[in-house]
């Protein structure tokens, strides 16, 4: 497929790369355009617009959060798309601008498609990525091959954009509460002089089996918190979003509320660009030690 890209971050680029190995062509764009020429040895080209990426066969985007969506993706740009344009937006975005682009794109005669990800750039460069899908299913049909190269599942989870968001952020809550919950476990543990890891082998084998547990435990037992591989700052914009998406069709979620004050402690204290597991840290802290 003709493939324009849209954001070459820390998971933009690895997916990129994966689209070129098997074998589409990809017209890359970002902001900071030095970082889109690290992809001109693997085969993109680099536009100097975001006009000229928003054209081929679909156009991808992956950007930071609502506001470089919307700085981006605009009126004027979707007046100027071609009409029966894919467009794909693979970022952690609010339901409310979800369903806001889809919206936009229809009145345009273009198709929108919420593909959110979930797995951190490791999984990117590794085409390991689980990817949810929502939006027209012949849409989603032509994409497919496109999500193949990038991701090891695709699942379709409903014809309204927005509905693949609200999974990305009901998933990412649950990843900050385990974390949070892994961190308090942890200060209460060494309290009482049991090491962490030795906590991890016993829950790891049988009732929490998984790579959350696994790997942010493991992260927290160690005091690991950079290079970051999902910045905490990241963390607390999503839960802020999850927690937006309760309040609009009234939900409470109180332990929402809970994590991301623990969050806002990190952030306090300056820790925003250390990982997620850094709750670890703020439980400890907050225990004395």
């Amino acid at each position: 497929m003709d493939i324009g890209f849209i954001g070459i971050g820390e998971m933009g680029a690895p997916m990129v790369r994966n689209m070129l190995k098997a074998g589409h062509k990809v017209r890359v764009w970002n902001r900071s355009p030095e970082r889109a020429q690290s992809l001109v040895d693997a085969g993109a080209q680099v536009v100097g617009s975001v006009a000229e990426a928003f054209t081929g066969d679909a156009v991808f985007s992956m950007l930071a959060d609502d506001t470089a969506v919307r700085e981006v993706i605009d009126a004027r740009l979707l007046e100027q798309a071609p009409r029966g344009q894919i467009h794909v937006n693979m970022a952690t975005i609010s339901v409310t601008l979800a369903e806001e682009l889809a919206h936009a794109h229809a009145q345009r005669g273009l198709n929108y498609v919420a593909a959110p990800v979930m797995g951190r750039p490791d999984a990117a460069a590794a085409a390991k990525l689980t990817i949810v899908a929502a939006g027209p299913a012949e849409a989603i049909d032509r994409v497919q091959p496109v999500f193949d190269a990038i991701g090891q599942k695709t699942w379709r989870i409903g014809s309204l954009a927005q509905q693949a968001n609200a999974m990305k952020l009901a998933t990412n809550f649950l990843i900050g509460s385990a974390v949070a919950s892994l961190g308090e476990a942890g200060a209460m543990l060494a309290g009482h002089g049991v090491a962490m890891q030795d906590f991890l082998d016993v829950i790891t084998s049988g009732l929490f089996q998984g790579v959350v547990y696994a790997g942010y435990g493991k992260m927290i037992a160690e005091q690991r918190y950079e290079p970051a591989l999902f910045k905490a700052r990241l963390g607390m914009k999503d839960v802020r979003l999850a927690l937006a998406a309760a309040e609009s069709v009234m939900t409470p979620m109180p332990i929402a509320s809970v994590v991301r004050d623990s969050l806002l402690d990190a952030l306090a204290h300056g820790d925003g660009d250390k990982d997620f597991a850094v709750l670890g840290q703020v439980a400890a802290r907050r225990a004395g030690r």
